[in-house]
């Protein structure tokens, strides 16, 4: 018997290593790709087409926010593996584009499943969200799970749009869907770290707790959904997709040893500490990462086991400068003002930069980034020491969801309970227990709105009126106490006034700007 997988995003850094996946195991499988026509795109996929027997693979030539060309893709197919996303920073620097493919893709997606032959019953689909939807989760509240609040942090227009994608899927008929909400995906090899420099690395404050995962293990766990059955309580669930324990690190030592590989090893050298932001990101340990492990299967990685990987995959010449850099200690500090030039030069010159940020007095930047300008300037130098680093294999501080998450079966003072943590209220007075059930809710603002309860309860979606943008935190968790968890430990970083999409502005298309 034939299983039909198509796999969207197949030429990304996940999507590529769950097609590499799926590819190796592929008798008994019928794989179908949609793929944007470019001239890289088909050179990467060429030698696999060629491969293929007949049957085996098929390429829909197109793009995912035209209908036509998502309904060509999953036409027939028993699952749909979704690894499409546009993500930072392209997607900061064309947020409409952003949303077209994260959000319109997705409605896309729904659609074509919808439409297909017994489509909403048959068809399983694999969403993949991302960490980013849950915003800046430094101490003290570094431990997250699902269900907590999602608070994308300020500018962050791409969590807004995987935040609407995902809400498409929870919210949608299909009866076998799986929302995967990925954390920061490390490439693995050396190319990866290659790609145009980018300042977005330092918009990462070095007090972050990160879980990542590898590119490998985030394929493994994404192709073996085609294992699970359909009698599955993994289906319509939301999951978070972390590496474990053994890919946890606080951002100052990962990026420590990150540098490393390269015969680098005092990050003080490199870099000044105010040229990393001090908030307004994301990632968190998550407390239940290994749930989806128990389903999936897919982790394999640590930090190191992965650093050593891409060490491994450095060029003789490359591999040959870091042997000599970490023995002639001349060559090793001439690689340390390169590199310290080189970032300088990134961060002064790029409009996404810290440093451009301090020189053109973009005030919106710095406020939610620093607290302000003046927070920029008093950030200490390295000869202070850095706050003690949470211990990963610590006793984790959970957030409360509102409900009584113990019992096995919730009834209609539980919803009522959530939504008055919420600042809302639930309209249900008397409900079945059916999470699958849309049900009508109302904000502390008087929004009037319909969502399941899964999706309030175990996702953390609430009032789609009030969530960004505009990013207005502060008048938001001020009645919603379930936001404010979240919001009130970064209160005096946050500003006043709102971030509007209109503040998205200054970076536009600073990907294309010569940095010379």
């Amino acid at each position: 018997m034939t299983t039909n997988v198509t796999l969207l995003g197949g030429s990304g850094m996940h999507g590529f290593e769950t097609f590499k996946l799926l590819w190796s195991r592929r008798s008994g499988l019928r794989l179908k790709l949609l793929l944007r026509p470019r001239p890289a795109t088909k050179e990467r996929f060429g030698p696999y087409i060629a491969e293929a027997r007949p049957g085996e693979l098929e390429v829909v030539w197109g793009d995912a926010t035209e209908y036509t060309d998502m309904q060509a893709a999953i036409r027939g197919a028993d699952y749909v593996l979704d690894a499409m996303a546009l993500i930072s920073p392209t997607a900061d620097y064309y947020p409409e584009r952003s949303r077209e493919v994260n959000a319109v893709g997705i409605a896309n997606v729904v659609r074509a499943i919808g439409e297909e032959p017994d489509g909403n019953a048959r068809v399983k689909l694999a969403y993949t969200g991302t960490v980013a939807m849950t915003g800046e989760r430094q101490p003290p509240i570094h431990w997250g799970r699902v269900g907590d609040p999602l608070k994308p942090s300020l500018f962050d227009y791409y969590a807004v749009t995987k935040i609407a994608g995902e809400r498409l899927v929870v919210e949608s008929d299909i009866e076998h869907w799986a929302s995967l909400r990925v954390t920061g995906i490390m490439p693995g090899e050396y190319k990866g770290f290659f790609d145009r420099p980018d300042p977005l690395a330092f918009h990462m404050p070095l007090g972050s707790c990160l879980e990542n995962v590898t590119s490998r293990d985030a394929g493994i766990g994404l192709a073996n959904v085609i294992d699970i059955a359909d009698d599955s309580d993994f289906w319509r669930g939301i999951y978070n997709m972390g590496g474990g324990p053994g890919m946890r690190a606080r951002a100052l030592e990962f990026v420590t040893a990150g540098y490393g590989t390269f015969g680098i090893e005092d990050i003080t050298r490199v870099a000044e500490r105010n040229w990393f932001a001090a908030t307004n990101f994301h990632m968190q340990y998550f407390v239940d990462s290994y749930v989806l492990d128990d389903y999936l299967h897919f982790w394999g990685d640590t930090t190191e086991t992965w650093i050593a990987r891409v060490a491994g995959s450095f060029p003789p010449q490359l591999k040959l400068v870091r042997w000599l850099a970490r023995r002639i200690p001349a060559l090793r500090r001439a690689v340390e003002r390169r590199a310290y030039e080189s970032n300088r030069t990134l961060l002064e010159r790029h409009r996404n930069g810290t440093l451009h940020w301090r020189a053109h007095g973009n005030s919106k930047r710095l406020d939610a980034f620093y607290g302000g300008p003046e927070a920029f300037d008093a950030v200490p130098g390295w000869d202070e020491p850095m706050p003690a680093a949470p211990d990963p294999e610590g006793e984790p501080v959970l957030l409360d969801h509102g409900y009584d998450e113990s019992k096995a079966v919730l009834d209609a003072d539980d919803l009522r309970g959530a939504a008055d943590f919420r600042g809302g209220r639930c309209h249900a007075d008397a409900w079945a227990g059916d999470m699958f059930a849309p049900l009508a809710w109302t904000c502390a603002f008087g929004h009037e709105f319909e969502a399941r309860p899964n999706t309030v309860l175990k996702g953390g979606h609430w009032c789609p009126e009030c969530e960004p943008p505009d990013w207005d935190y502060k008048r938001v968790a001020a009645r919603n106490p379930f936001l404010r968890q979240v919001v009130e430990p970064f209160w005096e970083l946050l500003p006043d006034a709102p971030v509007t999409m209109a503040d998205l502005d200054d970076i536009r298309a600073a990907d294309r700007d010569d940095l010379g």
